[in-house]
């Protein structure tokens, strides 16, 4: 497994790494504890006369040698060990076994097995130990060392036993920094994954408002554009039919800004009351039609029943874009339409139909002030994210039509008839 850039163990680490966090590995201060503990053991052995050398300079440049050398035990981590090593050797010619001289050299290689180097650790420990013995015992004579600098078979397995554990524990603290340093990353990956998230559910709650105010402010715009026309053109001749349609102004003028502000409800903060007004649905057709400025003959068929929330709510938008498309795009004097509603199984069937050219003539273009947006790209949309088909086009018999079915996923056990044309009329 990779390890992460930043160890501090890894050769050519930055020297503002050197003291450790007692958190990820040795503790700070490893150099001044291994340089006291030195020459303290030192002391200890000068005091009971297992110091077999007088304490001079050379003396205490063995002993400042190897802690010394620690500081760059990351970034050269074997040749450390091997002036460590030779350090504490020559120590130990002069002075009866002791542990004490053996931390240099521990630290060195904790160091090595630290950074992942465990086989080099181990070869510098055998060979560390194997110097050591061959010196205080093999060559104690031919050196003319004191006899008190051999050690005994059980310090022998002892200090062996000592350094293995010392590369075991090496070994652990990079397990555990690496197990660490993945949890951090798996930290940070979920972060980035939730922030990506939030940042996507808040782009689609965009979109979905910025569709909801072109279904509001198109319908109701264009309603008010339709009767401010009529006013104008009836102001002098038929002034009771203007004030008709400036009546129908205000009317459509308050309602859009009464579903404006439901839009916008989404964006309240947690803990405010929902908004009072109802919610959008199909159950809705009458009032919808009835603002629609222009004749609408509505069709019921089959056993209407509580639609899911999201379906409710996109069957009037669409129902509603598509009789605004009929405002804006009819070829004839008077603009009319049929509605048909039916209410399957699984699903709900709208029909949207409006009485303008016939197949073969060619749709009139859109005026200039009429929206050139996506209303039926809008709503085939919000037709597919609920899982439906939207299909749109002039049928043989004239006029446009638009056919939706949304799923609801909620069979009926009534089998519904399917819509036709009703002669019920919904005033203009």
């Amino acid at each position: 497994m990779p390890f992460d850039g930043g160890d501090p163990d890894r050769p050519g680490a930055p020297w503002r790494h050197r003291i450790r966090d007692a958190h990820h590995g040795w503790p700070p201060g490893a150099v001044a504890i291994t340089a006291v503990a030195h020459m303290a053991g030192t002391t200890n052995l000068a005091e009971h006369g297992s110091l077999y050398r007088p304490w001079d300079g050379f003396t205490t440049l063995l002993l400042l040698i190897g802690p010394i050398a620690l500081f760059w035990r990351r970034r050269a981590p074997i040749p450390v060990l091997v002036i460590a090593s030779a350090a504490a050797i020559t120590l130990a010619s002069q002075a009866a076994p002791h542990v004490v001289y053996a931390a240099a050299p521990a630290v060195a290689l904790w160091t090595l097995a630290r950074q992942g180097r465990r086989n080099t650790a181990l070869i510098g420990a055998a060979a560390a130990w194997a110097a050591w013995l061959g010196v205080t015992l093999g060559l104690a004579g031919p050196l003319g060392l004191h006899s008190g600098v051999s050690p005994k078979t059980g310090q022998a397995c002892l200090a062996a036993a000592g350094l293995g554990l010392v590369i075991l524990l090496g070994g652990a603290a990079r397990i555990r920094a690496e197990n660490y340093a993945e949890q951090a990353r798996t930290r940070a990956e979920q972060a980035r994954a939730r922030a990506e998230q939030e940042r996507r559910q808040a782009s689609e709650e965009r979109l979905r408002i910025a569709q909801e105010l072109h279904d509001v402010l198109g319908h109701h715009l264009s309603l008010i554009n339709v009767q401010a026309g009529v006013g104008l053109h009836l102001m002098d001749q038929r002034p009771e039919q203007a004030r008709e349609a400036l009546t129908a102004i205000k009317s459509a003028s308050a309602e859009a800004l009464r579903e404006v502000r439901a839009v916008l409800g989404v964006l309240r903060t947690q803990g405010e009351a929902a908004p009072r007004q109802p919610a959008l649905g199909i159950n809705l057709l009458s009032e919808l039609t009835a603002a629609a400025g222009i004749p609408v003959r509505t069709t019921i068929t089959g056993a209407p029943r509580e639609l899911p929330a999201e379906v409710d709510r996109a069957a009037y938008r669409i129902v509603q874009e598509a009789l605004t498309n009929v405002r804006r795009h009819h070829a004839g004097p008077q603009p009319e339409a049929d509605v048909a509603v039916g209410y399957l199984p699984a699903a709900l069937y709208l029909s949207i139909r409006n009485g303008g050219p016939t197949a073969t003539d060619t749709p009139p273009p859109p005026t200039p002030e009429a929206d050139r947006g996506t209303g039926i790209a809008g709503m085939r949309a919000r037709a597919e994210s609920l899982g439906g088909r939207l299909e749109a086009g002039h049928p043989p018999t004239g006029g446009f039509l638009v056919t939706v079915i949304l799923p609801t996923g909620r069979p009926s056990t009534s089998t519904p008839t399917p819509p036709s044309p009703s002669s019920t009329s919904t005033p203009p």
